[in-house]
């Protein structure tokens, strides 16, 4: 009874969509209009993916660091390794770019070579006054450059690791951009409108290599590149689809339809991008092609449903029919557990999931609804297709696969299952293999010229990823205690010592310079001063930079002197690296500070995307557990079969392991971009999962329970659907493999090798454990055959 009232009601559902057409096609014509017009509300983002949840005890404190020193990734820095650089024509070039940028509204501060200030001694008064580095009335001179050259690397050494490596020669400029303006669409305009047409000058006019890094100007070039391969994505992903499909098909009224409907599928996912005011990030950008690959199998299923229906009885009334009727629920079916497999993205936590899980969900139905309502509507107002449109259903390699296919789950089951058991141990080994890894470049394009700039910043500066150490005395001008000061460069000369960071920056450099500025510059007393010293050498310090602009230091301790800074940078190392990076630091901060009388905190940008890829990668794995089971639980509700369910996700499930082992082998780490290959891969191969078991469910009934021959029947007829949706999806995943980005090609290389091994795994492993699952029942049927 329960049958007949789902049947009566998808009948029902499509005598409503054939007898409304004109309604449906305005209806979706607006709707179309109404989330094109949404696309005004679409922009890039400005700002880093933060992966940890707002309100996690990382976040808070990172978000406690900006509220005391403002946001700490506004630096950019410019730098070149070149010993012909020290000429007046050079020189002169390097003094234009570097004012220019300091006249910019958009620039707090920039400390470069060509306006260099030093500490001097003023006797008279008692403090210590910032004269200029260069005297530019004698730039003009080249034995003068030279000898400014020799001071720089030999009589500086406040300025060593931070402005220049006194090894290799390099030397580097720090511009810091307004804080307000770091996370706005002035920055973009800054980066790509005014500092990168200046440095272009300047290296025609010089010949000179700029290295060019820091945050603010990676985040815009590559929000610029990936801005530029949304386009790619879109148009390589609607090619291939639509030549795969003509390939199959060979129709070109099936194409074009096919065509339109994923054309209105990407109008509908920016819209939705739009209407929500999402930001396009890395992971939203995918959106419209994920929706034209995943939207490419609905029409596959409809329009080959369709061609058999034709083929079957000749009556396109009965045919548009029962593609609604018979389709329109195992299509759902597949929908929602491809639907689910983003969703489960929105548990999270995080934002930037929560955005692509909801609009990728949202339109992956949305889709499914197009293409149930447009396939039949718009074949309602064509002739019949001929032969040459049904030719295909008779193709010989077609007839040849699904043949050796029903050969093997006929009479060779335990050799698949010889092979599975194989392919799970050879998984299960890659899979101990795999390892965890993060870092704030790792997904950006390596052929990116701003990327070979950031290993020249690794090797010459060791990196330009933040991290920050903020100390919290407890006490007003606790900072300033000699102590404290003491305490600080203890904990600074560790970082110095790890390779996997810079030369760390805090009030502790400005005061070891003030001593070396009282003994008239001499090198050798660039260090803290003594007790004895402290008095008067702090009292000159005090005065050194008060009010000027040009204070380097005024953003390392704030204005209570309760609080002090301590900033470096570190290189693009992976997640397990920066651990032990981090346990060295915790364990010498909590040896060095007594938490009764300080409270140390380690943050920065660095360590909140370590943390980020940890949480993410432990909620991904929760989630597409969680995934497994909603999907499971939807196809019990379908086909009230406990072993039906056990045999589909015994069968996609292997594929996830398959591909787990292969990232173990080849070294593809688990990571924010891998690790979502598995819940989208898993919600996606079930489908053709469904597909069989909707239809060996059906054929089952109209067999009177003959398990063989419905299972074969099945086989037969979802065969060729399996196949070509697989293909396509598997050639249109294989196109973000086009992308620059790291992440995106790991994605899509990844999905496509997990449906491959889908596609076999659905036409082989299922029909076989079905007939395992049912083996008493088929060995009944033989006898009665051997009887009859």
């Amino acid at each position: 009874m329960k049958n007949a009232v789902q049947v009566g009601f998808w009948e029902k559902l499509a005598r409503i969509i054939l007898k409304n057409r004109i309604v449906i096609l305005v209806i979706l014509s607006a709707l179309t209009i109404f989330l094109g017009y949404q696309w005004k509300n679409l922009s890039m983002t400005y700002t880093e993916a933060n992966l940890l949840p707002k309100d996690h005890i990382v976040n808070r404190q990172y978000q406690q660091f900006l509220d005391k020193f403002g946001e700490e990734g506004n630096l950019v820095v410019i730098g070149f390794q070149d010993p012909k650089f020290f000429t007046p024509k050079n020189y002169a070039a390097w003094n234009e770019l570097m004012t220019g940028l300091k006249n910019s509204k958009e620039v707090d501060l920039v400390v470069s070579l060509n306006d260099l200030k030093k500490l001097e001694k003023d006797t008279v008064n008692e403090k210590f006054i910032l004269t200029p580095f260069i005297d530019q009335k004698k730039a003009l001179d080249p034995e003068y450059l030279k000898k400014v050259q020799y001071d720089l690397f030999h009589n500086l050494p406040f300025y060593e690791g931070l402005l220049f490596n006194k090894q290799s020669g390099s030397i580097r400029s720090a511009i810091y951009i307004n804080k307000a303006l770091v996370n706005t669409p002035e920055r973009k305009t800054f980066i790509l409108e005014n500092l990168v047409p200046k440095i272009d000058k300047f290296e025609k006019t010089t010949g000179v290599d700029l290295k060019v890094s820091g945050m603010p100007y990676i985040r815009t070039i590559n929000a610029d590149n990936m801005k530029g391969e949304i386009g790619l994505f879109i148009g390589a992903a609607l090619f291939t689809v639509s030549l795969i499909f003509f390939f199959f098909f060979r129709s070109f009224r099936a194409t074009f339809i096919s065509i339109c409907i994923l054309i209105i599928g990407v109008i509908w996912s920016f819209g939705t991008l739009g209407l929500f005011h999402y930001k396009i990030t890395i992971l939203t950008a995918i959106i419209p092609p994920l929706i034209i690959v995943i939207g490419i199998t609905n029409c596959i299923f409809l329009i080959n449903k369709y061609q058999q229906e034709i083929k079957l009885h000749n009556n396109q009334a009965k045919a548009l029919q029962r593609i609604i009727s018979k389709i329109g629920v195992s299509t759902l079916m597949t929908n929602l557990t491809t639907a689910i497999g983003f969703a489960t993205f929105m548990i999270t936590g995080n934002d930037l999931l929560f955005e692509f899980g909801l609009v990728t969900s949202i339109n992956v139905i949305s889709v499914y609804l197009l293409t149930l309502l447009i396939v039949p509507i718009v074949y309602s107002f064509m002739s019949i297709p001929g032969e040459r449109h049904l030719y295909h259903l008779n193709k010989t390699y077609i007839s040849t696969l699904l043949d050796f296919v029903e050969n093997v789950v006929k009479n060779k089951r335990k050799v698949i299952y010889t092979i599975y058991g194989l392919l799970l141990v050879f998984s299960v080994i890659g899979l101990t293999q795999m390892k965890v890894s993060g870092s704030l470049i790792g997904e950006m394009p390596k052929s990116a010229s701003f990327y070979k700039d950031i290993l020249f910043y690794e090797k010459e500066f060791n990196g330009v990823m933040p991290l920050e150490i903020m100390i919290n005395t407890k006490h007003k001008k606790g900072v300033m205690k000699l102590s404290t000061m003491k305490k600080m460069d203890e904990l600074q000369n560790t970082i110095a010592e790890l390779p996997e960071l810079s030369k760390p920056v805090s009030i502790v450099n400005l005061v070891k310079y003030s001593k070396q500025a009282f003994y008239n510059g001499n090198p050798e007393y660039y260090q803290l001063p003594t007790s004895q010293e402290q008095t008067f050498i702090l009292s000159y310090a005090k005065n050194a930079t008060k009010n000027s602009k040009d204070n380097l230091m005024k953003s390392y301790v704030d204005s209570t002197g309760q609080y002090a800074r301590i900033t470096t940078f570190m290189k693009d190392i992976g997640t397990q690296e920066m651990a032990r990076v981090e346990k060295k630091l915790r364990s010498k901060i909590a040896e060095i500070f007594p938490a009764d009388r300080y409270e140390v905190t380690l943050t920065g940008k660095a360590l909140v995307f370590q943390k980020g890829t940890s949480y993410l990668v432990d909620n991904l794995i929760e989630s597409l557990i969680f995934a497994i089971l909603v999907i499971a639980g939807l196809m019990l509700y379908l086909f009230r079969s406990f072993k039906m369910v056990m045999a589909s996700v015994i069968t996609n499930v292997l594929p996830l392991c398959i591909t787990s082992g292969l990232m173990g082998y080849f070294g593809i780490p688990l990571k924010p971009s891998t690790i979502l290959v598995f819940s989208i891969a898993f919600g996606i191969s079930v489908d053709n999962a469904i597909q069989f078991m909707a239809k060996y469910k059906h054929d089952l009934i109209q067999s009177n329970g003959k398990v063989k021959k419905s299972v074969f029947s099945a086989l037969r007829e979802t065969g060729i659907s399996t196949f070509y949706t697989s293909v396509v999806l598997i050639l249109g995943f294989a196109t973000f493999t086009l992308s620059s980005f790291s992440g995106t090609i790991a994605l899509g290389g990844l999905i496509s090798c997990t449906l491959a091994f889908a596609m076999f795994a659905n036409l082989l492993v299922l029909p076989a454990l079905v007939l395992t699952f049912e083996k008493k029942k088929a060995k009944k049927e033989d006898l009665e055959n051997l009887e009859g």
